[in-house]
């Protein structure tokens, strides 16, 4: 019998990829996603690429303990959880801090709630490096101090620490994977990602840029204390962090419980927001005309972070270097100029 998964937010642009990975390894899949900030298009791409259809969509709210149980009652027992639903802006959660609160650590709770209420207790969970806080000291191992500033950051640590207490009181197998920046798409172009209105993320906001969709990049800030001035993250293809879930998963499903997995996510290479730029011009041929503007609340001067752990426990390490990452993510730019509403 294939083992049966539940992805929250598995039509957004992680989940999805995450999605056709576990499909060509014979996954069944149940996906809850409310459609926010993504596309039931999506979903559809990944079963065609993936030539199959063993994937069932619940649509609703992880805040919504209804709609969960629904997702968990589609069709045979879930054998785990992959946890994608929430909200990822820095700048709009200090905006809006008790949104972030709700969605992020409330929908945990209710999807928790949930898993007990059906005795699944595996889970990975998508967290964020942003937990680390403003280190002075790189890279950045998981057994650092944690201290985030934006409440972002906040619910994701304040979830790891719920989860780290089910792990304590019960048989709960949990990875919390600690993401770096994921850009690119799938080689196929089919799949990529779509943000609604103004993007929030670098490098979806260059491919607009290069597609003539916006006239100029916005770089915040070219004064930190980095080697040009912008700051630094460590960017990784998307298809890098999809298999690391892959793995993770099936790590988890073959460990004696109870415990805790806490995984840095990254290439350990940081680039600053101009390596990146140029990085891009390089693969595509194509220049990206940029402004410098004031800083973003939130944002941190630099972030690179060590994924050891993750290659000594998983044997996961990153595969796929920043030309890759610019080349297929034009790929998908170039086919989809308004993303999944764009006309086939």
């Amino acid at each position: 019998m294939a083992r049966r998964v539940l992805i929250t937010g598995g039509a957004g642009f992680i989940g999805s990829h995450t999605a056709l990975v576990l499909l060509e390894q014979g996954y069944e899949l149940v996906v809850l996603d409310n459609f926010d900030n993504s596309s039931p298009e999506a979903l559809k791409r990944v079963k065609t690429l993936a030539n199959s259809n063993a994937l069932e969509l619940v649509e609703g709210d992880v805040r919504d303990l209804d709609a969960v149980n629904r997702a968990f009652d589609r069709g045979g027992p879930v054998d785990g959880v992959i946890h994608f639903a929430g909200l990822k802006a820095v700048a709009e959660s200090v905006a809006n801090p008790l949104h972030y609160w709700d969605v992020n650590l409330n929908g945990s709770r209710v999807l928790a709630t949930a898993m007990e209420q059906h005795q699944c207790r595996t889970l990975v969970f998508s967290s964020t490096s942003t937990v680390y806080g403003e280190p002075e000291v790189f890279p950045l191992h998981e057994e650092m101090p944690t201290a985030p500033v934006h409440p972002y950051a906040q619910t994701k640590l304040a979830v790891e620490q719920m989860l780290s207490a089910l792990c304590r009181s019960g048989d709960w197998r949990v990875a919390c994977l600690r993401y770096f920046n994921p850009v690119g798409a799938h080689p196929s172009g089919r799949i990529g990602e779509d943000p609604l209105g103004t993007p929030n993320n670098l490098f979806p906001f260059i491919t607009q840029v290069a597609a003539g969709r916006r006239d100029k990049l916005r770089i915040f800030g070219q004064d930190y204390s980095t080697h040009d001035g912008t700051g630094i993250r460590d960017y990784l293809h998307v298809m890098d962090l999809a298999e690391a879930h892959s793995v993770t998963l099936d790590h988890l499903f073959h460990s004696t419980a109870p415990h805790q997995l806490t995984l840095n996510i990254g290439t350990g290479c940081g680039l600053s927001v101009l390596d990146v730029v140029r990085g891009f011009e390089k693969a595509t041929g194509l220049p990206i005309p940029y402004e410098v503007v004031a800083r973003r609340p939130g944002d941190v001067p630099k972030l690179e972070g060590c994924p050891q752990k993750a290659k000594d426990i998983l044997g996961w390490s990153a595969k796929r270097d920043l030309a890759q990452m610019c080349r297929d993510g034009w790929t998908w730019q170039q086919a989809n100029p308004l993303g999944y509403r764009s006309v086939p």
